[in-house]
């Protein structure tokens, strides 16, 4: 209970102090107020969520966007940093104790936890200017100057396609202007951080404009990994690369935007601490942690988990005429990611000079090609999007589990043992081949009744999904299975499963007045099916599916002052996919993951406000209520049923926010603080162990617009915090059974300054 009396606390401090800021704006305001018509109201926010340019108020989706500036305020550098909570509805979490994957839910629908699966999608998709990017490895790159993320919540079936079971998010960056400029930021923080990152636009010549984008983010560690040898800390991280795209328009209607990206990712993990003790014994020298700790018990031997991404897109857009334009999206990546987690050591079970601290070593290879053609166009009283998609990837993955250290007779201490990574077997390896076909059209009818103030949506999508790989490996060894024709065979695993899948959607909207807009929806997704690298059998899964109805409301009011959009939600899971999970000890195997195991349903409400009392002063709140219930489940290791829980979803999550801006000192003053909060969640499908409750707030302060002449450059100077107030909290709790109870602890704060130069 006292955590949770601190969290009220410091909740109300949060709103305390975005009113302290509120009442600040209001008297300055009644010093300087404008004229009633002055103009002071809420920016528009555009988005591209139905393929084609809308305002957010008149689409009839659940949206939430984050600007250039959203991002910047609370120093988000990559999608991981989303994991705080902004955006209330969407659920962002590293791979257990490794941020060089994520997994992401929305609404209740989300990956199991395991991102390390060649065979297996996530249930939300990822794009970047409209390249779906396939593997939940490379997620956690630093992003090259973002215009605005979409997050489209609930399924997308449609128009976005495979994968988009609880939704969308879509990346757009700023494209290059063909003017001169250079917007460059460099940056210090706590533990050893540092930032530098550049923006060129080139002029343009004969019809192209250029635009370079390069950065580098470092950080130590947060955590002290006790070693003599100069191994790394916990929670490091070390983000860079570049980006050149030019942007062709030889004559007016037509554009063809080529980019071309080289991203280095790495990071060492989280530190995984043991908060109760199991049955099995502990040693002396590694004691229970139950709060957050600084150092860990145990220095393990630890490199750097490396991830290696690059990829070519080329986007077409030519417009025939004001009633049609042609698209086409074209794309091909490459991924390299190599996972080194030693985090775990605590985990280990003492015996007098026995082995211990696993080192969990795997590696994923990737590279995927996708091709999209969009026909967008009007009719009188329609407006309508056509078109097909192709997408063909290759994955393949190994694991190695050595153990790096052991005890002594005693347990009060250890010594390294000698580790040749070349010389160690693997554990495990597979691969998988993923081709996907796809049409789909959508449109729009706004018959000439009631002043156009109604609106029709018809959509649909028809998927065709391949799947072919073998596990080629199981606990060291070629493995032995039974074939279709009953006979024990020894060698090589096979994949081969096809999937076709329809998504439907209906939309109904209704222009109450200018700007009130109700709208009903009902759509489809699915998660792709394949089968578990991890699992003894390699048995084929089918595609989960959700079946979602959505009423909602969008309202500007107090003449754009104020806004308010709220959604309710209700869902039908089906065939979901389920893991279940054994732990032998001796032994790094044991996941199985069963077919399509349970079904369930996800309700909830979503609202989002933002109100402009006074010019320069802008408030904002989020809020989510999700309720997500699964049926039980066989658990082939035990033979009876078990219950099933949704991960990574929360009962409730807000956030609040205040930016306030002000003419200050022949410069622009700014100030934003935000805060968001969630209840516990659950991190292991069959594990009923919750997280401990989060409240994280944010921070920042810039004097912006310095300038020594009129036409000089722009200087900006700001201070910014993520998790200022430092709350300490588990983002993931485990029961570990006979090894006790154990968990990963959120980062401290952190905190920093940067300088931005633009001319």
């Amino acid at each position: 209970m006292g955590h949770r009396n601190q969290r009220a606390v410091l909740r109300v401090s949060l709103l305390a102090s975005a009113a302290a800021v509120a009442l600040a704006g209001q008297a300055w305001a009644a010093e300087t107020a404008a004229p009633a018509d002055g103009g002071v109201s809420l920016d528009e926010i555009v988005v591209t969520a139905q393929k084609r340019t809308t305002n957010l108020q008149d689409t009839p989706i659940a949206i939430s966007a984050m600007s250039a500036d959203d991002l910047k305020a609370r120093h988000v550098q990559s999608l991981e940093d989303l994991g705080d909570g902004a955006i209330p509805s969407l659920r962002v979490a590293p791979f257990f104790a490794r941020k060089s994957a994520l997994t992401i839910g929305m609404r209740g629908v989300g990956s199991s936890g395991d991102a390390n699966q060649p065979a297996r999608d996530q249930a939300v998709g990822v794009y970047i200017n409209g390249v779906y990017l396939g593997r939940a490895q490379g997620l956690g790159t630093a992003l090259y100057d973002v215009e605005r993320i979409e997050v489209l919540k609930g399924p997308q079936g449609t128009l976005f396609g495979r994968n988009t079971e609880g939704g969308a998010i879509s990346i757009v960056t700023k494209a290059p202007t063909g003017e001169f400029g250079v917007n460059t930021t460099l940056g210090y923080g706590n533990f050893n951080a540092y930032k530098a990152e550049t923006h060129i636009d080139l002029p343009a010549f004969h019809d192209v404009s250029v635009k370079v984008d390069a950065l580098l983010s470092k950080r130590d560690g947060t955590v002290t990994n006790p070693t003599s040898s100069g191994q790394p800390d916990f929670n490091s991280y070390d983000k860079r690369g570049f980006q050149v795209e030019a942007l062709w328009k030889p004559v007016e209607g037509f554009s063809a935007d080529y980019a071309f990206d080289d991203s280095y990712d790495a990071s060492t993990p989280y530190l995984v601490q043991l908060f109760t003790k199991g049955m099995y014994p502990t040693a002396p020298i590694a004691p229970l942690q139950p709060d957050r700790a600084k150092t860990a018990n145990v220095g393990v031997p630890m490199r750097l988990s490396e991830g290696f991404t690059w990829g070519h897109r080329l986007n077409l857009n030519w417009k025939l005429s004001d009633a049609l334009e042609l698209k086409s999206i074209s794309s091909y990546r490459k991924l390299k990611q190599g996972q080194y987690d030693n985090a775990e050591a605590v985990l280990g079970v003492f015996a007098p000079n026995a082995p211990f601290a696993r080192y969990s070593i795997a590696n994923t290879y990737q590279d995927q090609f996708s091709q999209e053609f969009q026909a967008v166009g009007s009719l009188p009283h329609l407006e309508y999007v056509a078109g097909a998609f192709y997408f063909r990837e290759n994955v393949n993955d190994n694991a190695q589990t050595p153990n790096t250290l052991q005890w002594n007779a005693t347990g009060t201490g250890y010594t390294q043992l000698p580790l040749n990574i070349n010389a160690v077997p693997f554990d495990r390896a597979s691969e998988a081949r993923t081709t996907s076909y796809g049409v789909f059209g959508q449109a729009v009818w706004t018959p000439p009744i009631l002043e156009d103030a109604l609106h029709v949506t018809l959509g649909g999508r028809l998927t065709k999904d391949q799947k072919k790989g073998s596990l080629d490996i199981v606990n060291g060894a070629v493995p032995s299975y039974v074939d279709a024709n009953k006979k024990t065979v020894t060698g090589v695993i096979p994949l081969d499963e096809s999937w076709n899948h329809f998504d439907p959607l209906v939309t109904v909207a209704y222009d109450v007045a200018p700007n009130i807009n109700v709208y009903g929806r009902w759509s489809t997704g699915y998660k792709a099916g394949g089968a578990n690298s991890r699992s003894l059998t390699y048995r084929p899964f089918d595609p989960e599916t959700v079946s979602m109805y959505e009423v909602g409301a969008k309202s500007e009011f107090w003449d754009r002052r104020a806004r308010l959009n709220v959604a309710a939600y209700s869902g039908d899971l089906k065939d979901a996919q389920v893991d279940f999970n054994v732990m032998i000890l001796n032994n790094n195997r044991g996941t199985l993951e069963t077919t399509n195991a349970a079904s369930g349903k996800t309700k909830g409400f979503e609202a989002d406000f933002a109100l402009m009392p006074v010019e320069g002063l802008t408030l904002s709140a989020a809020y989510t209520h999700t309720k997500t219930t699964l049926s039980q489940a066989f658990n082939p290791f035990t033979n009876a049923m078990a219950t099933i829980y949704p991960v990574f979803t929360p009962k409730n999550a807000g956030s609040v926010a205040a930016d306030y801006e002000h003419p200050a000192l022949g410069a622009t003053f700014r100030a934003h603080l935000d805060g968001a909060w969630a209840d516990g969640q659950y991190g292991n499908t069959t594990d009923p162990t919750l997280s401990d409750d989060s409240f994280i707030v944010n921070g920042r302060v810039a004097l912006t617009d310095i300038r020594a002449t009129e036409n000089g450059p722009a200087l900006q100077l700001s201070l910014w915090s993520r998790n200022l107030l430092n709350d300490s909290h588990a983002f993931l709790r485990a029961n570990g059974g006979v090894l006790g109870t154990y968990g990963i602890y959120n980062e401290p704060r952190t905190y920093g300054v940067e300088l931005n130069v633009k001319f």
